[in-house]
């Protein structure tokens, strides 16, 4: 229920409060009260209007302490600035109404964050409205220019998306230490500027939407394949995404990398059938049973990349970096089995991609492909040139890819030690299971 739940339930909070760390922390201890409750005494009859209502008072409760709180400083500052015998005039103030709310007048962190009549709790219209969407529309708002690129994408996965920040720093390849910072600059950032928590004007998506469809595709991402746990994939997740970038479209019709973005996810998802056993487990490209695939993703997939390439041409632009990598996945939906896959196509795609956006995950993946089109030999020597600039250091990523071409040509001894590594790196079971798996079956001595 939370992984359904949880991003509207942050995303009302955050709107009705105007506080990302006040809504993230209410939800979450609806969320430890419920694993509490529920198992004594029965889930309830609508679980999510219950996480809700829990959630909205736990918040309350925390802006009534906080302004308690601030009463009381004001009224014991009052004190010391008249002296003494002004112990009445101080129990007068830090009594005003119940929890402090009423007669405060104070410029704190309370009263910025109380509802306030026209704007958080107010039935009228605003710019969400427009947005269509409570999540996209959060989405919207942590992306706000104020912040830098890296800290908007890492707030919004935090708070939106409920990546633990372990997660996130997996999927930036940087340290957890260092995305934990970004989050708390960017709320303390927010919270400086006063940014106001509803969805921007129209007249300034534009300025956001790279940021947000920065934010999507990582969603997706991590949808696709987790990072870390017992699960090969969050469908849940990649599902959210696909939704909002469908929403995304529908908002922005003439933009080329919605259309590409959403292209890109709708082609990547056609897999999701036949990517996992019965048990959980992972079943990787080369054994899926394409007969699972699902054929009305593609179709919509391959109509949105077009679409795209459209809209660029109208422009006089040539394919950006979501209608490069929607163009390789095509070329994956298309083919009817591994050996028949363009793969050349794909070599010159992926050098495409790198020129426009270098990355090493992009050389990675290009190895891969010059594996399946030249040989392995020519893949390793890529691989071994992008080993020795340490780019992809602790990433099981690098060891997996290198192991797999020296099976390949038949360095079993070295495999064998890569693919441990990797094995040693990765922090999803099912994906260390892949790799032990391939371990036990190189030929021993």
């Amino acid at each position: 229920m939370w992984r359904i739940e949880g991003a509207r339930i942050t995303a009302g909070l955050a709107r009705a409060f105007g506080d990302f760390g006040l809504a993230e922390d209410a939800a979450q201890e609806a969320l430890a009260q419920a694993l509490v409750q529920w198992p004594a005494e029965g889930s309830p009859r609508n679980p999510g209007a219950w996480l809700t209502a829990v959630a909205k008072r736990r918040a309350i409760d925390a802006l009534r302490r906080e302004s308690g709180r601030e009463e009381r400083y004001a009224a014991l500052a009052q004190g010391l600035a008249q002296g003494p015998g002004s112990s009445a005039g101080s129990g007068s103030a830090a009594s005003a109404g119940p929890g402090g709310f009423s007669g405060s007048g104070s410029s704190g962190p309370a009263v910025s964050r109380a509802p306030v009549a026209g704007h958080v709790g107010s039935s009228d219209a605003r710019p969400d409205d427009l947005v269509g969407d409570e999540v996209l529309g959060l989405v919207f708002i942590a992306c706000h220019p104020v912040l830098g690129r890296d800290a908007q994408v890492a707030l919004t996965l935090r708070v939106v998306a409920g990546l633990t920040s372990e997660e996130i720093a997996r999927l930036y390849l940087v340290p957890v230490a260092t995305v934990q910072q970004r989050i708390v600059r960017a709320k303390k950032t927010l919270a400086a500027a006063k940014v106001p928590f509803e969805a921007p004007d129209p007249t300034e998506w534009r300025e956001r939407l790279s940021a947000v469809l920065a934010v999507l595709y990582l969603i997706f991402t991590e949808g696709y394949s987790a990072t870390s746990g017992d699960r090969w994939m969050r469908p849940e997740l990649a599902d959210e995404a696909v939704r909002l970038g469908r929403v995304l479209a529908g908002l922005l019709p003439r933009e080329p990398e919605v259309h590409a973005l959403l292209a890109l996810m709708e082609l990547q998802a056609v897999r999701f059938p036949a990517r996992a056993a019965a048990d959980g487990s992972a079943v990787l490209l080369a054994d899926q049973d394409r007969r699972r695939w699902d054929r009305g993703g593609t179709a919509r997939g391959r109509a949105a990349l077009a679409r795209s390439d459209e809209l660029a041409r109208r422009r006089g632009r040539g394919r950006g970096p979501y209608a490069i990598q929607a163009a390789i996945a095509e070329c994956h939906a298309v083919a009817p089995d591994v050996a028949a896959t363009d793969w050349e196509r794909i070599v010159l795609l992926y050098e495409a991609l790198g020129a426009l956006t270098p990355n090493p995950v992009v050389e990675l993946n290009k190895a891969v492909a010059v594996s399946m089109a030249v040989g392995p030999a020519s893949a390793l020597r890529l691989v071994d040139e992008l080993a020795a600039t340490g780019a992809l250091t602790g990433s099981h990523l690098l060891p997996s890819v290198r192991g797999e071409l020296l099976t390949q040509l038949g360095r079993v001894q070295e495999a064998r030690s890569e693919l441990v590594t990797a094995a040693g790196l990765t922090h999803n079971e099912q994906a260390r299971a892949v790799l032990l798996a391939k371990v036990a079956a190189l030929p021993s001595g």
